[in-house]
């Protein structure tokens, strides 16, 4: 309770940074991706730590406090036993929130949102990659239409996958046959 995306990450750096010591992953080319709350992860990995070189967030959340009041009404108190009541700890809300530590990140992005999205808004995504455009860190957001909060068309999943490749192909300049054409700002 309270400490949500703080052992999340101690546990994805300290699994990545084993996976590295035991020689199974490559240190310089190390990426991390998630959706929703791993997502939110993926994003609080590359802000407040320095493990990763690239991830990919899939309808993540970036802003905790504009999530508190964006969110649908079903989940719009789930955050309270997440992080804190809000908004009497608004603090821990804006500490945790990714999009405050921009200045930290170093690293590209891929963003990967539904455009229908109650439970994560797609402003999540936008208010990210803008954020990430104006610091000049390579990013690209994908928007995907009629889709909600995880993706279930199988040409949406299929391309997200697709393009999770083709960006880390076009990050660590690896030919990735047949990929996806992607544009990706700021490289």
């Amino acid at each position: 309770r309270k400490s949500w995306v703080v052992v999340d990450i101690d546990d994805v750096c300290a699994g990545a940074e084993y996976l590295v010591k035991e020689g199974l992953a490559d240190g310089d080319r190390l990426c991390i991706d998630g959706g929703s709350a791993g997502g939110y992860t993926t994003l609080g990995a590359l802000a407040f730590r320095d493990v990763f070189k690239a991830g990919t967030s899939l309808y993540g959340i970036g802003d905790l406090t504009a999530l508190a009041g964006d969110t649908h009404k079903f989940e719009s108190r789930y955050l309270d036993g997440l992080v804190g009541q809000y908004p009497e700890e608004k603090n821990l809300y804006k500490e945790r929130s990714p999009i405050e530590s921009v200045d930290t990140l170093s690293c590209p992005i891929l963003l990967l949102q539904g455009v229908e999205d109650k439970v994560v808004p797609p402003n999540q995504a936008e208010m990210m990659y803008n954020a990430l455009l104006k610091k000049g860190i390579p990013t690209c957001l994908k928007l995907y239409e009629g889709e909600q909060h995880g993706f279930r068309k199988a040409e949406n999943i299929q391309d997200a996958i697709d393009s999770e490749l083709a960006f880390y192909g076009k990050v660590f300049g690896m030919d990735i046959p047949e990929a996806v054409e992607l544009k990706v700002d700021n490289i």
